[in-house]
């Protein structure tokens, strides 16, 4: 389950399906990735073929990414079954 949020615009989706804050175009993309992180009860259950998911390594260690479209990435940290801290950012 997803815990909490570090971007208003992607809770505000998360939670009332507004997309017009996001700074992506494909909110269907948006709305699958979080679906199946909702329903996952580890990291490694986003390893997923397209996603590219991987561990972050140095200031971001102990938290992971998968890919969104373009430059954007959701990166997020896990606690026990949850993940939190959910974003989306641009990666470069």
């Amino acid at each position: 389950m997803i815990k909490s949020f570090r971007s208003k615009a992607l809770r505000n989706f998360a939670a009332k399906g507004d997309a017009s804050k996001l700074s992506v175009p494909n909110s269907d993309r948006v709305a699958r990735i979080l679906s199946l992180l909702d329903a996952a009860t580890a990291p490694d259950q986003m390893n997923i073929p397209g996603f590219r998911f991987h561990a972050l390594k140095g200031k971001d260690k102990g938290r992971f990414s998968v890919w969104v479209s373009g430059n954007y990435r959701f990166t997020f940290a896990w606690s026990g079954e949850d993940a939190i801290d959910l974003d989306l950012e641009d990666h470069h």
